[in-house]
């Protein structure tokens, strides 16, 4: 099953890349408003999760590491606009991005590796997927995430993947479902 499940997500990423990249056409990558996407990653997210609490190894991190917030305030949320939402969900993914590859070097169980090494291809993935939206790749400033952002620490990789799949099922989740391109032409 998860040998199949790494071929289906690895397909999906081949045809968002060859979309991307055809070569001679102007036409701008077609969105991607499916959140089957999203629920794939989400469903993946929590395999990782559940194989790290399932593992004896690696549940302590070498040292804390800075994650996104993932509770959501509606009300909050609603208030910031588009392109707000974008930032916070693009910074997010950056700071999982960072955590998760530090993780990586502090597991030696190649079971984890393998299921790390897909949580960091699926954060790539949905950030293809909101590339696909219009949505600009998040670009960090030099002393890491920008000042508004609401992130807090954690010590151990369940933690850590916790937040990982809290993220994409929260504020990832409420992004896509609301992208505008993904609602043009609708009443």
């Amino acid at each position: 099953m998860q040998h199949f499940t790494l071929i289906v997500g690895l397909f999906a990423f081949l045809l968002m890349l060859l979309e991307w990249t055809k070569p001679g056409l102007s036409n701008p990558l077609r969105p991607i408003c499916d959140l089957r996407v999203l629920k794939h990653f989400i469903e993946e997210a929590r395999d990782a999760e559940a194989a790290m609490l399932a593992c004896k190894e690696g549940r302590g991190l070498a040292e804390p590491v800075t994650v996104p917030q993932t509770k959501v305030d509606f009300n909050v949320w609603e208030r910031k606009t588009a392109l707000e939402q974008a930032q916070e969900v693009q910074s997010g993914l950056w700071l999982l991005n960072q955590a998760i590859g530090s993780l990586r070097t502090s597991v030696t169980n190649t079971a984890l590796h393998s299921h790390i090494d897909n949580s960091l291809r699926n954060i790539f993935s949905i950030g293809q997927v909101l590339r696909s939206l219009n949505i600009q790749e998040y670009t960090p400033p030099a002393g890491g995430v920008a000042g508004g952002e609401e992130t807090w620490r954690v010590s151990s990789a369940s933690e850590l993947l916790q937040v990982h799949v809290n993220f994409l099922r929260g504020k990832v989740h409420l992004l896509l479902s609301n992208a505008p391109i993904c609602h043009q032409g609708s009443s």
